[in-house]
Order: C-alpha cells, then sequence, then structure tokens
C-alpha cells in the first residue's frame, strides 16, 4: 500500500467517485499511468472543520489504522483511495467506524463496475 502525497493526487480523487458512511467520507479514482501499475495508493485528510490539531491527527490516526487493517483486503490494486475524516470520526468506536470504511468502499466498488 502506497501514500498519495501529492495534492494533485488528492484533487484527482475528489472528481472521482465519493461515498459518505457514517463518520468517514472515501473518495476513490483508477491510479493514472505514470503511477505504479497495480498497488493501492491511500491518503487521508482532516479539516479545520474537525477541530484543533489534537482532534485533526487523531481522527487520521483512526483513519490509517482502520486503512491498514482493511485495504490490504478489499482495496483494488490501481486505485487511489482519500479517506476523510468527519466530526464523529474521533469518537466513533472503532468496529463502527471499520463497518464505515468497508459499506463506503463496497458502494464505491459498485459505481466503478456500473462505470
Amino acid at each position: 500500500m502506497d501514500r498519495l502525497t501529492t495534492r494533485a493526487d488528492f484533487l484527482r480523487a475528489a472528481r472521482g467517485i465519493r461515498r459518505v458512511e457514517g463518520a468517514i467520507t472515501l473518495e476513490t479514482c483508477k491510479t493514472p499511468e505514470l503511477a505504479k501499475p497495480g498497488r493501492v495508493r491511500v491518503g487521508f485528510t482532516a479539516s479545520k472543520k474537525i477541530g484543533n490539531a489534537v482532534a485533526r491527527n487523531r481522527a487520521k490516526r483512526r483513519l490509517r489504522a482502520a486503512a491498514r487493517e482493511l485495504l490490504p483486503l478489499l482495496g483494488r490494486g490501481g486505485h487511489d483511495y482519500v479517506l476523510v475524516a468527519r466530526a464523529s470520526t474521533g469518537d466513533r468506536p472503532f468496529p463502527d467506524l471499520l463497518s464505515d470504511i468497508t459499506k463506503a468502499l463496497s458502494a464505491a466498488h459498485r459505481k466503478l463496475d456500473h462505470a
């Protein structure tokens, strides 16, 4: 699993498919041809709407831990995923957070299959 680091990668994912589920927003798109083919790439973001730096960092840590568990199993190679924290991400029970990400991934993959 690789990390998204450039702003252009985040903006490309934001123009792709977006799914809101519980405490997260998932944005996904196909990886561009210039990147490593067949790899899952993931990025994390939390805006200032979440709270102060402590709250944003906590939300991103929880998203990274959930992605570490789920994306190797449910992610598709050749796709970029951005997990966006919402206000309840920091307080949501971890099993519920995992469920939210699983539901969002399955809904996004269904939409990708139809496109």
